[in-house]
Formats: structure tokens, C-alpha cells, sequence
């Protein structure tokens, strides 16, 4: 493990300061399990590494009907998943959340720490992005907004500038009739990297009989979790049914970027990236008639 100084930060002005003097020295630790091993590996270098644990707005959960959930960045995915409103209200944002790590893993890691890892293969980012979560970072000219589906721009990389970072994200409360689901495929459990991913979310209209809107986003199939909205816009106004939801699957196929490395073709990943996207629409479909 290289060598670097340690701070215990207080307040969000204090990260903002150390981030802003520090630059790309500066690293920030919320839960740890990811930039640990990056620090011992070498794939990232720092001089200083803060910890933004205690800033009691990262590590606030809390929800109402009216305003939605707001979660803080440093909160950790045990308290996401155990959490009763969370679990009635966000199905599809537990589904992916619970598939970070295992039980030690999920005590420590966070939500925010997933998302400002930028893996293409995130299983948390494709779920908030058909949630339509949105983050607020906070940096040296203030605090501003940024769609999650926009957070992403390449492999490891965000739109975070110099002295910013995430400190929370919100997402809107629940449309009635509404459901949502991840589903990722892997090989073994073991292997807990998605060779592909998918997220699906639908409204139904009052009738329950048409989709009134849908979102569809993918992991491990492009360079950043990708939002497929073209394929939200086809289910818009038609029947949730077998044909459609294929319809669906075709455009997160056509959509996908995939490569082929270690743990799957580009032919596999493109393949599934439609067989799921049609899976985790059905499931959505099952949840939004539950909530009807």
C-alpha cells in the first residue's frame, strides 16, 4: 500500500477545500471498497485521502410521499436495502443494490461510492437512472444538479470538476401504478461483475390497460451505464404485452456497445442485453399491477 496523509472531514466546505488545493492527489473514501484496492494496486495515486464517513448529510436516508427519497452518497447499501420504505416503494433500486458485494462488503460500501466509480458494469447506475435519480455535488462555485444518466461520460470518469463531489441523490416519488426492476446475468454467483445488465421502469395509465411511460437502461454493454430512451419512447401509449416488451428488447440490442474480454463476447452481451431488458420489463409490469 503506497503511503499518503489521512483527513477525518467535518463538513461538506472542508471536502470542497481539500479537493479544490489537492486536485487528482485527493481521494476521497466513503466506504473504501473500491479505492483501497485501487490504491494497493496502483491504479490510482494519492497524497491525500479524505474521509467524507462522518458528514452527517452523507449519511442521511430519509423519505415521504410528497418529496421522494433522498439519499446521502456516504450511506451504506445495508442501510438502503433494510430499510421498509425503501424496499415497498424502490423495489427495482434494491434489486440492484443488494447485488454490490457480499454482507461484509454491503456494511461498508455505498451507493454514491458505486456510482462516482463509473464502472461500465455498475449495478446500481442503470436502476437509478429508470428511477430518474438525480445528484447534487457540491464544488467550489456551489452546489449544482446533474441527471444520473448524464453523471457517467467514460470508464472511471464523471462530470465532476475540480473540487466538486457527490454529496446525495434524490429520487422522485413513485408515480402510481409503477414498477421497476434490475436483473444482471453472471456466470456464477461468485462472480459478482454483470456481463450484462439491465434496468426497466413503467407507469401504467388509469385503466392499467397501456403504458403511459417507460425507461430502459443497461450496464456492462457500453463504455458507461447506458439510458436507452428510445426504447422508453416505443412503449409510451402502448400495451404492456409480450410483442411490445420484445420491441423494447430490440432497441437496448440495437443500443449496446459491448466488447469482448474475459467474461463474455460482444455477440453474448448484445444477446442478453435484449433477453434481460424484455425480463425486467415483465417484472416491472408485475409490480406496477401489485401497486394498482
Amino acid at each position: 500500500m503506497q503511503e499518503f496523509d489521512y483527513v477525518y472531514a467535518s463538513d461538506i466546505p472542508q471536502v470542497v477545500s481539500l479537493l479544490s488545493d489537492g486536485g487528482d492527489q485527493v481521494r476521497l473514501l466513503s466506504g473504501g471498497t473500491d479505492l483501497l484496492v485501487q490504491l494497493r494496486d496502483g491504479r490510482h495515486k494519492a497524497s491525500l485521502v479524505v474521509d467524507v464517513k462522518g458528514i452527517p448529510e452523507l449519511n442521511e436516508l430519509a423519505y415521504s410521499p410528497e418529496h421522494g427519497l433522498y439519499l446521502g452518497s456516504a450511506l451504506p447499501c445495508q442501510r438502503i436495502c433494510a430499510d421498509p420504505q425503501v424496499s415497498r416503494h424502490y423495489p427495482g433500486l434494491v434489486d440492484a443494490v443488494s447485488l454490490i458485494g457480499g454482507t461484509q462488503i454491503q456494511s461498508r460500501a455505498t451507493l454514491g461510492g458505486n456510482l462516482s466509480n463509473a464502472s461500465p458494469a455498475a449495478d446500481s447506475i442503470p436502476a437509478l437512472i429508470v428511477q430518474r435519480a438525480i445528484c447534487s455535488i457540491a464544488g467550489p462555485a456551489g452546489n449544482r444538479e446533474v441527471p444520473v444518466e448524464d453523471f457517467c461520460v467514460a470508464p472511471g470518469q464523471t462530470v465532476l470538476g475540480r473540487g466538486e463531489f457527490l454529496i446525495s441523490l434524490w429520487l422522485p416519488p413513485p408515480e402510481p401504478r409503477s414498477g421497476a426492476c434490475y436483473l444482471r446475468f453472471i456466470p456464477r454467483n461468485e462472480m459478482d461483475i454483470a456481463v450484462a445488465g439491465s434496468a426497466a421502469s413503467l407507469t401504467l395509465d388509469e385503466g392499467g390497460k397501456l403504458c403511459q411511460s417507460a425507461r430502459i437502461a443497461l450496464s456492462a454493454v457500453a463504455p458507461r451505464p447506458l439510458y436507452v430512451p428510445e426504447a422508453g419512447a416505443y412503449l409510451a401509449g402502448k400495451a404492456p404485452s409480450r410483442e411490445n416488451f420484445e420491441a423494447c428488447a430490440r432497441f437496448a440490442q440495437a443500443a449496446a456497445q459491448p466488447i469482448t474480454d474475459m467474461r463474455g463476447s460482444a455477440a453474448q452481451r448484445k444477446h442478453l442485453a435484449g433477453v434481460l431488458t424484455r425480463r425486467a420489463l415483465e417484472k416491472a409490469l408485475e409490480r406496477a399491477q401489485n401497486t394498482a
